[in-house]
C-alpha cells in the first residue's frame, strides 16, 4: 500500500518523509526542491507483536509496513501543468491514499509560496487542483459512456448515473470520496476503479505546527488529521532516547502511521512461534480464507479451518495449548471475518 505525501512547496513534506523513513533527502528553502518522488518503507508500530514475540521467544519479529511517497509541491494551476503539475499528479495517481501536509506554523525565515500563512486557503488550493484534474478525467470517460448508452451496452446506464453523481459533487467543490455511491454494485465498482480519481482516495491532513497543543480553526479541526511539529520530528532522528527524554521531547509520528493505516481500511492479524512473530496486513472485512492469501495464495483454495485467539487472551494464557484448554482459542471456518489483533494458525 502506497501513501502520497502532498502539499504546497515548502510546507514540510520532505522533512516529514525524512522523519518517517529515516532516509536522507534533499531539503532546501525553495520551491520544487523535490522533482522525482522519494519512496520509503515505514514499519507500522504494534506493541502487540512485540509482546507476542517475547512470549514465544521468537528468533525474528516481522512488522507490517506502509510505503510513503514524497511528491513534489503542487501549486495553483497544477491541473493544467503549472509547476510540472501533470507529472506530480501522475505520481499521486499511483498511490492508494493521500496525506496532505499543511503549514500552520509561523516562521519568517522559511518562504511560503504565497507569502502568507493561511492554512485553510492552502488546503483549498491543493484540493481544488485535485478536483479540477478529476473533472477532466470524468468528462473524458463520460463521452465514452454516453456513446455506450446509445449503443445499449449492458451496465452503461448504471455507470453513467454513478459518474454523473461524482461529476456533480466535484463541480460543487467536493472531493469524489464524499459522493454517496453503491460500491457493492459491480458496474459502479468497475467505473470507480477505471476512473482512478485522485479525490476518491482516502485523505488525511497533517498540520505542521510549532506546538502540537496549538488550537486549530473549526475548518481544519473537522477534517481527519494529525498535528505534528515536523521540525522537532526531524531533530529527534539525531537524538538518543536519553537526550530526547532529558529535553522532554516525544515523537508523534506513530499516531500518523496508525491513522494512515486506518484510512486505508487495513487491519492486522498476527502469527507467532519460536521461529518468528509476524504481523500481516489485510483489508477490513476479509474472511479467513482471503486473509490466508496474505501468507500464501494457495491458502484461499486449500483452506479447511483456522485456529483463532485474540492477542491479549493468548498473552493471558501464556501458550497456544493453554489457550486451547481455557477455551479462548476457537476453531473458525470459511465464513469467519478476521478481526484486528487475531492470532491465527491456518489448517490447509
Amino acid at each position: 500500500m502506497k501513501i502520497a505525501i502532498v502539499g504546497l512547496p515548502n510546507v514540510g513534506k520532505s522533512t516529514l518523509f525524512k522523519a518517517l523513513t529515516k532516509t536522507p533527502v534533499d531539503i532546501n528553502n525553495y520551491p520544487f526542491c523535490t522533482i522525482e518522488p522519494n519512496v520509503g518503507i515505514v514499519k507500522v508500530p504494534d506493541t502487540r507483536l512485540l509482546q507476542l514475540a517475547k512470549m514465544s521467544q521468537s528468533k525474528k519479529v516481522v512488522p507490517t509496513v506502509i510505503e510513503f511517497v514524497d511528491v513534489a509541491g503542487l501549486v495553483k494551476g497544477a491541473s493544467t501543468g503549472e509547476g510540472l503539475g501533470n507529472k506530480f499528479l501522475a505520481n499521486i495517481r499511483e498511490t492508494d491514499a493521500i496525506v496532505q501536509v499543511v503549514r500552520v506554523f509561523e516562521n519568517d525565515k522559511i518562504i511560503h509560496v504565497h507569502n502568507k500563512i493561511e492554512p485553510e486557503g492552502d488546503v483549498e488550493i491543493i484540493n481544488t487542483e485535485l478536483i479540477l484534474a478529476d473533472l477532466e478525467t470524468v468528462k473524458k470517460v463520460r463521452v465514452r459512456l454516453e456513446k455506450e448508452l446509445r449503443g445499449k451496452k449492458k451496465g452503461a446506464d448504471v455507470q453513467l448515473a454513478a459518474l454523473e453523481k461524482i461529476q456533480k459533487n466535484l463541480e460543487d467543490g467536493n472531493l469524489a470520496n464524499e459522493t454517496a455511491l453503491d460500491l457493492t454494485d459491480e458496474n459502479v465498482g468497475l467505473i470507480v476503479r477505471e476512473l482512478s480519481l485522485l479525490t476518491m482516495k482516502p485523505f488525511l491532513y497533517v498540520y505542521n505546527v510549532s506546538d502540537i497543543t496549538q488550537k486549530l480553526s473549526d475548518d481544519l479541526e473537522k477534517r481527519k488529521h494529525v498535528k505534528l511539529d515536523i521540525k522537532i520530528e526531524e531533530e529527534l532522528i539525531e537524538m538518543t532516547a536519553e537526550e530526547a527524554a532529558e529535553l522532554e521531547l516525544k515523537s508523534n509520528l506513530d499516531s500518523l502511521i496508525l491513522k494512515a493505516y486506518e484510512i486505508l481500511g487495513l487491519i492486522t492479524f498476527l502469527t507467532t512461534g519460536e521461529d518468528e512473530s509476524r504481523a500481516w496486513t489485510i483489508k477490513r472485512g476479509w474472511t479467513a480464507p482471503l486473509a490466508g492469501t496474505a501468507i500464501h495464495n494457495d491458502f484461499k483454495d486449500k483452506f479447511i479451518r483456522a485456529e483463532v485467539v485474540q492477542w491479549d487472551k493468548l498473552l493471558e494464557a501464556g501458550t497456544w495449548n493453554k489457550a486451547r484448554e481455557l477455551g479462548t482459542l476457537r476453531l473458525e471456518g470459511k465464513d469467519y471475518v478476521v478481526q484486528d489483533g487475531d492470532v491465527m494458525e491456518f489448517k490447509i
